[in-house]
């Protein structure tokens, strides 16, 4: 590998539009052990496929200093995909092409590189696609930071190949290389659970919902205790003629909504591919697919401004692997944008997270309408 070409390369990138600050970066050490691996296996014409690359480290890595002449990539975060784009005009690396997990992204890839994924859900699932669709003798180099890693993952890939080997850690970084899929049992992607495929459904007995999930989403099929709590402020909730349930997940608050507010038009919007096929399927579970609409989007990015009356959300506080306020107050800012005067914005969050002057500074004046010994719920009130 060109070391010196990969240190500069790595140099260039940036995350935009993912939040940017002086504690985060584009690339990690695992990147680069990934990259470290790839270099004995690739060449120009390598069947190769890349999932999880978060800003175009692996891919913009593999073309500049493996020179492999066509990669494809699969990242579940729009700010990821339009940061890989904004990375590879930046260095004249147009090599790649961005598709959904699945058989256009994996038919024929005899390497696959992984960044490993946070739960093991979306790591089933992700192993699941690759031996179902690779190549035969496809290798899967799966690498992650060592913090991050368990036992359970390498349960997982088990279930998908032969195969499964550890490797000696560097820099923090683990990888673990998988050969020998095993793709007859019938896991990956399609049908109606883990058994046979994702999204899983489960009924959620508390709201007498039925909540599909993709591996990606946070908390599966249950409901995480924020939207617990903020659904406890429903009936107060103003009847919308267009509400918005802004990182929807699952969709659990907009299939809620829509049940008590059969007047509203709802949006259900998240940066995560897997969080929008997920609250579509959740929505269609429940016999409200006609009401809730779906949006892949980065804070409402493209929705015109002044266009709801109601946003409800449940912020992230995690960038990745970082605990950082910046995803929030980046909401807060979209939604005081997409608001029309008079809307309002119904937020949890954490009560150690100090919100409430941003929400006053990007929406308007808000109110706290609750909180218990974890969370706050405020509303704000767009400014006429």
């Amino acid at each position: 590998m060109a070391e010196n070409s990969l240190d500069d390369l790595f140099g260039e990138l940036r995350r935009y539009p993912d939040v940017e600050a002086p504690n985060l970066q584009a690339w990690d050490a695992t990147d680069r052990l990934l990259l470290d691996a790839a270099a004995a296996r690739v060449g120009p014409d390598s069947g190769l496929a890349v999932i999880g690359d978060r800003y175009g480290a692996l891919t913009l890595g593999a073309a500049g200093a493996l020179g492999v002449r066509s990669v494809r990539v699969h990242e579940d975060l729009i700010t990821g995909e339009r940061a890989l784009r904004n990375n590879a005009a930046a260095l004249g690396l147009d090599v790649f092409a961005q598709l959904p997990l699945g058989e256009e992204l994996l038919s024929g890839a005899d390497t696959v590189l992984l960044q490993l994924p946070r739960t093991l859900a979306e790591l089933d699932e992700i192993a699941g696609a690759v031996a179902r669709y690779a190549a035969p003798e496809v290798v899967l180099v799966a690498g992650g930071r060592i913090k991050h890693m368990s036992l359970g993952m390498n349960a997982v890939l088990e279930r998908h190949f032969r195969d499964v080997q550890p490797q000696l850690a560097r820099q923090k970084s683990r990888l673990i290389i998988a050969r020998g899929a095993t793709a007859a049992h019938g896991s990956g992607t399609g049908g109606d659970g883990p058994a046979g495929g994702y999204p899983a459904v489960e009924h959620l007995t508390e709201l007498d919902l039925e909540v599909a999930a993709h591996g990606a989403v946070f908390a599966g099929t249950k409901l995480d205790i924020g939207t617990r709590f903020l659904l406890t402020f429903l009936p107060e909730m103003p009847a919308a003629r267009h509400a918005i349930d802004l990182g929807c997940g699952t969709g659990i608050l907009a299939a809620m909504y829509a049940r008590v507010n059969p007047g509203a038009r709802i949006t259900a919007t998240d940066r995560s591919a897997a969080a929008v096929a997920s609250a579509l399927a959740t929505a269609r579970a429940n016999g409200l697919a006609d009401r809730v609409a779906t949006l892949q989007d980065d804070g409402m990015s493209t929705l015109p401004a002044g266009s709801a009356d109601l946003v409800l959300l449940n912020p992230p506080f995690h960038l990745g692997a970082s605990v950082h306020a910046g995803a929030g107050i980046k909401l807060f800012e979209a939604a005081g944008r997409v608001l029309s005067p008079g809307g309002q914005l119904w937020t949890v969050f954490n009560r150690h997270l100090q919100y409430l002057p941003a929400l006053e500074r990007l929406v308007g004046p808000t109110t706290v309408k609750g909180s218990n010994p974890k969370f706050t719920v405020a509303v704000s009130t767009k400014r006429a």
